[in-house]
């Protein structure tokens, strides 16, 4: 009953239907038959307990064995095997046991709606009949054979082909004794039969540390339980200020070597809290080949990248955020992946992940491959990966990355290059859908959870509710204000006066979204420079411009990321190979500035004026923004409450002092300066307002019915407090 063909192709590797020739099998006669395929065996027997329940004759003297079973054999048996080597070994069969997915499992699978897909998917250890091993699953649909490769088989494909559960195209095996640590890939043929370069899992929840490319069968975390506080402290009317960091080059041991997660947990974690940041944002994560990529170009989107220890470390380094009461967020990638043959491209031998066409699955910035979002499995992988991040590890956000060249067929290409939508336009439908989708999924499951984009564009609704039209997303990084106000800032200030709507037109669209205001990563690399050397003028100056600038930044409505490094206003462009520069807080100016961006940060926390009205009108108010020629602003802010703990903050943006310099306020009372950027404290001049305190006049001005008179610090912001 054993076709020769069938053998062959076992022997070969290239078996698409492993259980029809392996295991326990009944002919037409009603005997029953145990086969099993051991390269290098010599001799096999099978047992149960202490009882010989059948001993196999090799038919191949590749290692294929079969036996005959009584009528009453037990199912548990266990093969006894002794090899070419003269070692003997006891070991279970695979192919005794049954299929890994369940039926509804395979459902939602194949419909691409399993919200939790990476709880079947990839390897996982589990027990299956009392016996302890792994469960190995991959998506290879166009796949015409699929094997468990490791350092469990010797890295042969012949050993350990998996089982097609054709209604989802996904390949299974429940592999005993596979346990937690072990390394694996999958090995595929294409449908023609040819043999594809070794696979990484997609779904791996560990890798091996770059230039190995292996997979780790690790433990899936357990879940983190909502919080009812970091729900609020994810509010649209809470305070977010984000440290920005790229863990490989914010500190390294002894100038060299990567901290580990434990590390961070210690070292991050608490001078983030020092600085008063209420939240982390970490490049990305996922495992990536590339360290040039600063994570961008993720090639494990399950897995905590292994350069800094295992996912348990990161899992531990989460927990010490959420104790510290330091939100985190995770920047999320899912508009491409990179091209490397051990990843996504090709996986099965077709174009299964990514758009087969290079005029839509091929950004030619990047050179890397564009996610079909068309495809429900795939656009399930991604918001399955989204949810896993928020709750197995309890992460509060997700910064989705180039969210503008997902929203766009026509993303940085000329005419001829790129494919219309069905309708003949250049939205990318099927992105949309998959961002309100993961949007909505997020929302429902997650409801503490933040989403941020960042998206260049004016795509409308970006940060609006999917039942109002929108994306749905949380918060927009709001890129418009970084571009105007930085190309202000490094202007000489005697132009500024020609320029001066560059640093107020943000307000005319500043309730558009709901906005954060970067001062990201991107803004220090590439030839731009550090914030320090965008700055004009000699040194002392381009301190005290940077210093209001932050002070500008703080002030105006939403949320704030700033990027390491430019806390202490490192002098150099960002480096992702070595640390930051920290031995710059030696010299008094840098120090200066990092206790300006920490009482910035306290100021802020402590007045709710400059954050619970962010994306509402009512909480901004200008007083000053036309008078270009002294380049000086002046507006106010307001919480929920009004005019209590009303704030009113001052920019002059020249090096000239204005003596005698009076702004319009909106009510009567003594206005205490709760901070100045031109503090001696912080490095500055110390021009301020005399003893800290100005009683407001009944003087109209600026249109409002009081004023204050005061000295106005050069290149410098103030903040002043009605006292209630």
């Amino acid at each position: 009953m054993i076709h020769a063909a069938a053998v062959a192709a076992l022997l070969a590797a290239r078996h698409g239907d492993p259980f029809s020739l392996l295991g326990p099998h009944a002919d037409p006669d009603g005997k029953r038959w145990l086969r099993v395929f051991l390269p290098k065996a010599r001799h096999v027997e099978a047992w149960s307990g202490r009882k010989l329940v059948t001993t196999l004759r090799q038919l191949h003297d590749e290692g294929f064995f079969e036996g005959e079973l009584p009528a009453d054999a037990p199912a548990d048996y266990r093969l006894h095997v002794s090899w070419d080597d003269g070692n003997k070994s006891e070991l279970d069969d695979p192919y005794r046991f049954p299929q890994v997915l369940g039926e509804m499992d395979a459902w939602l699978l194949g419909e691409g709606r399993h919200l939790r897909p990476y709880e079947v998917l990839g390897a996982t250890p589990r027990e299956m009949l009392g016996v302890a091993g792994t469960a190995f699953a991959v998506w290879a649909p166009n796949a015409s054979s699929a094997a468990v490769i490791g350092d469990f088989n010797y890295w042969d494909g012949r050993r350990h082909p998996m089982r097609l559960r054709r209604e989802c195209g996904v390949w299974e095996l429940f592999i005993p004794g596979v346990a937690e640590g072990a390394r694996y890939k999958f090995e595929l043929h294409d449908a023609a039969g040819r043999l594809l370069p070794q696979k990484a899992d997609p779904y791996a929840l560990q890798s091996e540390l770059r230039p190995a490319t292996a997979s780790v069968v690790g433990h899936l975390p357990t879940l983190v339980p909502p919080s009812e506080d970091r729900q609020r402290a994810n509010a649209l009317d809470a305070p977010v200020s984000i440290y920005e960091v790229h863990l490989g080059s914010w500190r390294r041991r002894d100038g060299i070597h990567w901290l580990t997660w434990d590390e961070l947990s210690e070292d991050l974690v608490s001078y983030a809290v020092d600085m008063g940041f209420t939240h982390l944002e970490l490049l990305p994560i996922t495992e990536h080949p590339f360290d040039g990529s600063w994570g961008y170009q993720p090639i494990g989107m399950y897995a905590p990248t292994s350069r800094f220890g295992d996912a348990a470390g990161f899992r531990r380094f989460c927990d010490a955020c959420r104790q510290a009461g330091l939100g985190l967020i995770l920047d999320w990638v899912p508009a491409h992946f990179p091209t490397d043959t051990h990843g996504l491209a090709n996986f099965d031998g077709t174009h299964l992940y990514e758009y087969a066409d290079p005029r839509e699955g091929f950004h030619q910035d990047w050179n890397t491959l564009i996610y079909n979002l068309g495809r429900t499995e795939v656009a399930n992988f991604l918001v399955g990966n989204a949810l896993y991040w928020l709750e197995r590890f309890g992460v509060d956000g997700l910064r989705v990355d180039a969210v503008a060249s997902m929203l766009y067929r026509d993303y940085s290409r000329k005419a001829g290059e790129w494919l219309p939508n069905v309708h003949g336009g250049r939205e990318n439908l099927e992105a949309i859908a998959f961002l309100k989708r993961m949007n909505e999924v997020v929302g429902g499951e997650r409801a503490e959870a933040m989403t941020l984009a960042e998206e260049s564009t004016a795509f409308p609704a970006v940060s609006r509710p999917t039942f109002a039209g929108g994306l749905g997303f949380h918060f927009k990084w709001n890129m418009g204000w970084m571009h105007d106000t930085l190309q202000y800032m490094q202007r000489d200030p005697i132009h500024r006066r020609y320029h001066h709507g560059e640093i107020t037109f943000a307000m005319v669209y500043a309730y558009n979204e709901n906005f954060v205001l970067p001062i990201s990563h991107d803004e220090v690399v590439h030839g731009k420079g550090s914030m320090l050397t965008k700055m004009p003028g000699d040194g002392w100056q381009k301190f005290a411009n940077l210093r209001a600038f932050y002070g500008f930044m703080w002030a105006h409505p939403g949320k704030k990321l700033l990027f390491m490094g430019c806390e202490f206003a490192q002098g150099a462009e960002w480096n992702h190979d070595q640390s930051l520069d920290w031995h710059q807080l030696d010299i008094p100016l840098h120090h200066g500035m990092q206790r300006l961006v920490r009482d910035l940060n306290k100021l802020y926390r402590e007045a709710p004026a400059l954050y619970q009205r962010d994306f509402d009108p009512s909480g901004f108010e200008w007083i000053e923004h036309g008078d270009a020629e002294r380049s000086v602003i002046a507006f106010a802010r307001r919480g929920h409450g009004g005019d209590d703990r009303l704030f009113v903050i001052a920019s002059n943006f020249t090096p000239t002092v204005h003596h005698g310099f009076r702004i319009g306020v909106p009510r009567p009372g003594v206005y205490r300066e709760r901070l100045n950027t031109d503090s001696a404290f912080y490095g500055g001049s110390n021009v301020g307002a005399p003893f800290g305190e100005i009683t407001a006049q009944a003087l109209p001005w600026n249109g409002k019915p009081y004023s204050i008179e005061l000295s106005l610090p050069p290149l410098a912001t103030v903040y002043f407090e009605l006292m209630p």
